[in-house]
Order: structure tokens, then C-alpha cells, then sequence
């Protein structure tokens, strides 16, 4: 999330009572989770499996429970908590706004768009030309969709990133602070769920289509002209190249990617990146023809046995 205007080192820390390391003018443009950062931005880190990473990361500014030299060109907000400030500078920089109306009033609707009854458009959505928004969908604040887009009855855009950190007394929340971008020519199919990202976007990119029933996590990229089959399940901070195509009931675990042209059959799941241009099916999913030659050979096994087990 980019912030309206660049905001001091010190301005940063004292909004949340916290010292700092580094030039007070040190400048803070945006706050990102790990995952989305780039240069200006401010992130957070608390374990210390992850002090290198957020320390070694494009941030510049980092919120961080550990008294350490800052690396050079970058500067320290050392906090006791810093999920929890982090969690109050979300909130601070992006508040929930109320709904006063099923579509709100600074939404900006392009020419030919048609919004179908019992559809909600929250604050600030901007909705290109010639879109079809079928009734009953719901698109949280902040969503960008271009022109040419159609949602069918009962998606949800823009959702919480479903991020959650374990406390002993319960379960503290990671509130979103980004945003759903739909590019052009995209289709949402009916009863899907696409989330907003935790602080970056989760973005369907040009001409990709999803089937009923799909759910899209946060900070995920879903490229060019892709197919997603009914009830896949992707997980957040995944990048899908283009011209991916998941055939149905595909789950994909966090964090990976899925190369261009890959195709994964039904019913798959995958658990690390695969490369593009390949035809993938299992569970954990790899090469269809390698797979297809194990279960041929465990249909096998029975008959292999019983020869065995009389030759002795």
C-alpha cells in the first residue's frame, strides 16, 4: 500500500510510540507485508527465522523486536510488538469506511456497464466500460476492474486476506490493507471468492476466466489468458504465469509458482513450483505420464504379490 504522501521516519514512530534508528527524515512512501515489498516501504518483522529476510528485503524500513545495525541506505523502528503496530498503522492508514449505500456513491461506473440488482459496490471501486455484474456480488472498497469484465451472481471481490497470527489467547489478525485488480476481458464465474491483498494486490491479469466456485488468495498473480476450473483452491502469494490452465478441484499450496503453459489436470494438488509448458496431475502432483506409470504399476502390485507369494 502506497501512502498519499511521504511520510518522516519519525513521523512513522511516533504514531505508534516507538524509537527509531536512523535519519528522523528518513522517508516511509508505503508499508507492504514481506512478500510485496519494494523500495520506500516500511514492513515488519517479529521471529527471528525472518530478521535476515526483512532485513535483506527491498524495504527501507523496517519494524522490527531486535536491537541491530541497521544495513545500509535502510532504517529501524524497534517496537516490542511489531505485528501488533504494524496491524495499528494498517488501520490507521486505511480504516474501514461504512457502506451508506448498496452502491456507493464515489464508485466510478464506466459507459455500458450494467449492474444487475442486489449487487454491492463499496467505497472507492472503480468499474470500467461494458462490464456485466451479475446479482448479488459483492465488491469490497478499493477493487479496480477494467472493461469488459463479467461477474456471475454470488462473488465476492475483495475479501480479508486470511492471515492470522497464534497468540496463547487466540488468534490476532492481520487486517488487509490492499486491493483486487481485474484487468480487461476478465470472467468471474458464480459463488467465487477473490481476496484482497494483505497490503499489495491480488491481480487477475487480461483474459484469464474462472469457473464457478474458484477462491483466489491474497497477494496472488494470476496471469494472462488463463483457465481456473470450478472449486480450485488457490493459496495466497502465488504467481500463475499465463496461459495456465487448472482443470477442476486443483488446490495450490502458498507461495510458489506455476509456470506459463502448465496445464494440471483434475483433482491435482500442488505442493512447490512446476515449471511451464508441462502437463502435471497427483497428489502432490508431478509429470502426468510419470504418474500415470506408478498407478499402473500399484494396479500391478496385487498380482506381483500373489505370483510372489506362491513361487514360495
Amino acid at each position: 500500500m502506497n501512502f498519499d504522501r511521504t511520510y518522516l521516519l519519525k513521523e512513522i514512530a511516533d504514531k505508534i510510540g516507538c524509537r527509531f534508528v536512523g535519519d528522523p527524515s528518513f522517508p516511509v512512501t508505503g508499508m507492504n507485508e514481506i512478500h510485496m515489498v519494494g523500495f520506500g516501504d516500511l514492513t515488519f518483522v517479529d521471529h527471528p527465522k525472518y530478521y535476515e529476510k526483512a532485513l535483506n528485503s527491498k524495504a527501507t524500513t523496517i519494524l522490527i523486536n531486535k536491537e541491530v545495525e541497521p544495513p545500509a541506505g535502510k532504517a529501524l523502528i524497534i517496537s516490542e510488538k511489531p505485528f501488533d503496530d504494524y496491524v495499528y498503522l494498517a488501520k490507521y492508514f486505511r480504516p474501514f469506511e461504512k457502506a451508506l449505500a448498496a452502491i456507493s456513491p464515489n464508485a466510478s461506473i464506466g459507459e455500458g456497464t450494467i449492474i444487475q440488482p442486489g449487487t454491492f459496490i463499496g467505497n472507492h471501486v472503480k468499474i470500467g466500460k461494458n462490464c456485466l455484474i451479475h446479482a448479488n456480488v459483492s465488491i469490497y472498497d478499493r477493487t479496480e476492474i477494467g472493461n469488459n469484465v463479467i461477474i456471475h451472481s454470488g462473488s465476492v471481490i475483495g475479501a480479508d486476506a486470511y492471515y492470522f497470527q497464534r497468540r496463547p489467547e487466540g488468534y490476532k489478525k492481520l487486517e488487509s490493507c490492499g486491493r483486487v485488480i481485474l484487468c480487461d476481458n476478465v470472467e468471474i464465474g458464480a459463488l467465487c471468492s477473490i481476496d484482497k491483498g494483505v497490503s499489495g494486490d491480488t491481480t487477475i491479469d487480461f483474459g484469464t476466466k474462472l469457473d464457478n466456485h474458484v477462491q483466489i488468495g491474497h497477494d496472488t498473480y494470476v496471469g494472462k489468458n488463463c483457465l481456473i476450473g470450478a472449486h480450485c483452491a488457490i493459496a495466497g502469494v502465488t504467481r500463475i504465469e499465463d496461459d495456465v490452465l487448472l482443470w477442476a478441484r486443483v488446490s495450490v499450496n502458498k507461495d510458489l509458482v506455476i509456470g506459463a503453459k502448465a496445464v494440471v489436470l483434475a483433482t491435482s494438488a500442488i505442493d512447490k513450483s512446476i515449471e511451464g509448458g508441462k502437463t502435471y496431475f497427483g497428489s502432490p502432483a508431478v509429470e502426468a505420464r510419470k504418474k500415470w506409470r506408478e498407478l499402473a504399476a500399484l494396479r500391478n502390485l496385487p498380482d506381483m504379490m500373489h505370483k510372489f507369494s506362491k513361487e514360495e
